[in-house]
């Protein structure tokens, strides 16, 4: 069963002009586990989807959606 949580997350360096702000849901095959495990692993896959690497990516909000 699908896991969905929200995320509010910004892409690139906070000194890059293309930096920008994102929302939305993510849906895992899997519930996370662990709040800094969790922030890795939502920063791995949202990294994976932008064709990032995972440190462009920071995580500001993030919660499971019931």
């Amino acid at each position: 069963m699908a896991t969905k949580y929200f995320t509010q997350f910004v892409t690139g360096s906070e000194h890059s002009r293309s930096a920008a702000e994102w929302s939305g849901v993510v849906e895992l095959t899997r519930p996370i586990e662990g709040r800094k495990s969790a922030q890795r692993e939502l920063r791995e896959l949202l990294a994976d989807s932008f064709d990032l690497d995972s440190e462009e990516i920071r995580i500001l909000h993030w919660a499971r959606l019931h």
